[in-house]
């Protein structure tokens, strides 16, 4: 149980204190930095950090770190990689992968990798869209304009992706450019037994003894992508009170959200969401205990869930803490305090948007179980994804590129359709596992009687129905391909079963997408853009944008914490892993670790936390001195920082990462990969 975080946790609509913050690269506090840490942050440092710092679409961070972009992550980074490169013979998510030679570098399905290359200001072109309107009507314009400026910004799609990104929840939005990168092979996995060495009971604790790192590499025309430029890996050891920075892609924070929204979160979306995973999670551990082929088809979603889990129940910890809610309501009231003394700032039309945030929330109460349902579809359904993207694609594509639901517009179609096209395996058993969970959850939350129980399930039973969808063909990516080449006319005429479940709901699906938009998503854009003027007119820029998985520099130093007057100090060791071990799961080692263990070097700092703050998205970021040399990378953060996403801790929240040194050891003396560790060491 974590409810002791949520006491002391800081909140972030004032100036961010001690080493809290996640910031952009543009407006990085530098100065700052050189007061609290003594360190001189220039814009040449941030450029060569920048220009290295990878965003991979499974959702992680990575950075490069040779000069044939061997690119540093986290294995559960790649894990769906080897999880889709492996069979019954080949268990590379558990064992691990280490590719000898350049050939045996495997391309990772439906992954790409892109690195910021700038940022230009687009506030002024985006809130002028659809000025006076509301609802369906206001995010159809800012759609509209959105699509058209990703799309004047990157006319070489080949090489490049353009994303307008809402920072401080409509108080800026921003052009991102990418040089994007769609051949990522897999080099080097040590496998999850020992990339996650403890399993959920030591998940978001510390001390760890994981070696949570892996390597990618970038290819571009059959060829590695030459960066010579590349970070500096720096393979000596951390030192406590060493300043460190995290350049990395943090998925989302809810820092700046209003109480009402907060409120929501805690009594609707958060139980159900953890009602679900809970019972799939059952499920899932069931399928896998029916035979080891089970097992290794679904540990790769099972991971994914049971992690999910465990943040949420924090968050929802977080939420239900009397003392915290009571610490975001003083902030709330502080922030309209202050507003009588900056009405010059504001518009003359501000209004009341607390009040206004307050009446979307009772419409998203209204629509959220259906919705999530109908338009969210089945968590982990390959197969439901497949043929919701074929759908909606052969109907968008016929529209102007500006007129199409996000997701669909020219500028997003590479990503999409290398998602779609690339070949991965699908397994039709844990298929009709995870639709069949959705079908019979939907009719239980929304009822046998409701019109969407009726159009998901028609007459048919949850289990006879799911059997006939998982016995789709969409598996095949030469199908997938036709299908998406032949457009609405092939689409329609398909009888593949799950494509035609798709077109019968999809018109109700889209239905409710128009009422959320109208009821939820248009009231809360307007609102949202006036709260973030508020905390402009008073705080200026000395506030940091919640997180929206795009990239962020935090800074910090290697330190420990203390709770209920234990100290916990900042590193582990070797020895530690030995120590830990039992033989039995998950405190078994991999063989190879236990034939390596007089060679390993037990004073190498084995994993360390830091005072970096960080959230869900920075997995694979790299630990970088004040030199801008990678010494780690980040893939946790300890227990208290389980409440991250409302707030940060300086007392508490750690981030927990792998040492550069400790990976260095490994290659050469577990897994035989001196090639890599060479190259790490010489550049390339």
């Amino acid at each position: 149980m974590v409810w002791w975080f949520a006491t002391t946790l800081l909140v972030s609509a004032a100036p961010a204190a001690a080493d809290e913050g996640m910031w952009t690269f543009d407006n990085f506090p530098a100065a700052k930095v050189k007061a609290t840490h003594g360190v001189e942050i220039s814009q040449a440092w941030l450029d060569k950090v920048r220009s290295n710092a990878v965003r991979l679409s499974t959702g992680c961070s990575a950075s490069v770190v040779s000069a044939r972009s061997l690119v540093l992550t986290n294995n559960h980074c790649v894990a769906e990689c080897a999880q889709d490169l492996s069979s019954r013979s080949h268990d590379y998510y558990t064992h691990g992968y280490v590719a000898g030679t350049a050939g045996e570098e495997r391309k990772c399905a439906g992954m790409q990798a892109e690195i910021l290359t700038g940022i230009t200001d687009v506030t002024a072109q985006l809130t002028s869209a659809g000025k006076g309107l509301t609802g369906e009507a206001l995010v159809k314009a800012r759609t509209a304009v959105s699509a058209t400026i990703e799309q004047e910004g990157c006319p070489d799609r080949a090489k490049a992706r353009c994303q307008i990104v809402n920072l401080y929840h409509g108080g800026q939005y921003k052009l991102y450019r990418y040089r994007k990168y769609d051949d990522v092979r897999l080099v080097f996995s040590p496998g999850v037994q020992t990339a996650f060495f403890g399993g959920d009971p030591d998940n978001f604790n510390f001390p760890r003894y994981d070696l949570d790192g892996a390597f990618l590499r970038l290819y571009e025309d059959g060829r590695p992508v030459a960066a010579p430029h590349h970070l500096r890996w720096n393979s000596v050891n951390p030192t406590a009170g060493e300043p460190v920075f995290v350049a990395g892609n943090p998925g989302g924070t809810d820092r700046q959200l209003t109480i009402s929204q907060l409120e929501t979160q805690r009594d609707l979306t958060l139980p159900m969401r953890l009602l679900q995973m809970a019972e799939l999670r059952g499920r899932l551990i069931r399928f896998g205990e029916e035979s080891s082929e089970n097992r290794r088809q679904a540990q790769d979603l099972l991971f994914g869930i049971e992690n999910s889990y465990k943040v949420f129940v924090g968050r929802l910890q977080a939420l239900s803490n009397a003392t915290f809610m009571e610490g975001k309501r003083s902030e709330e009231a502080a922030l309209r305090s202050k507003l009588a003394g900056v009405r010059g700032k504001l518009p003359a039309d501000f209004g009341d948007p607390w009040k206004a945030l307050a009446a979307a929330q009772q419409q998203t109460a209204a629509l959220y179980v259906p919705y999530s349902y109908v338009e969210g579809g089945p968590l982990g359904s390959e197969l439901f994804d497949y043929a919701r993207t074929l759908v909606r694609a052969a109907a968008e594509r016929q529209k102007p590129s500006a007129d199409r639901l996000p997701g669909y517009a020219d500028a997003q179609l590479p990503l999409l359709e290398k998602q779609l096209l690339d070949a991965k395996p699908v397994e039709a058993g844990l298929e009709q596992l995870v639709l069949e969970f959705w079908l019979s959850k939907a009719r239980e939350n929304l009822t046998a009687d409701s019109p969407y129980t009726r159009l998901l399930l028609e007459r048919d039973s949850p289990e006879a129905l799911s059997e006939a969808l998982a016995a789709s063909r969409l598996g095949d990516p030469t199908l997938r391909k036709a299908l998406w080449d032949g457009g609405m006319a092939a689409v329609t005429a398909s009888r593949d079963p799950i494509i035609q479940y798709a077109l019968r709901i999809d018109e109700d699906a889209r239905r409710l997408r128009t009422q959320w938009n109208e009821q939820v998503t248009g009231p809360s854009t307007l609102a949202s853009e006036q709260v973030a003027k508020a905390r402009f007119a008073v705080y200026g820029d000395t506030i940091y944008p919640d997180a929206t998985f795009t990239l962020r520099l935090s800074y910090g130093k290697a330190a420990g914490w203390t709770y209920r007057g234990a100290e916990i100090p900042p590193f582990t060791y070797f020895p530690g892993l030995y120590e830990r071990a039992t033989g039995k799961a998950p405190y078994a080692l991999d063989p190879r670790w236990t034939a390596a263990k007089d060679k390993l070097d037990p004073r190498i700092v084995f994993d360390l936390s830091t005072t970096n703050d960080i959230i869900g998205g920075n997995s694979g970021s790299p630990l970088i001195n004040a030199k801008a040399e990678v010494i780690g990378t980040v893939f946790d953060g300890n227990i208290h920082s389980l409440g991250g996403n409302y707030g940060y801790d300086p007392a508490l929240n750690r981030t927990v990462a792998v040492s550069a040194a400790a990976i260095s050891e490994a290659l050469r003396k577990v897994y035989g990969a001196g090639g890599i560790a060479d190259e790490l060491a010489h550049g390339g």
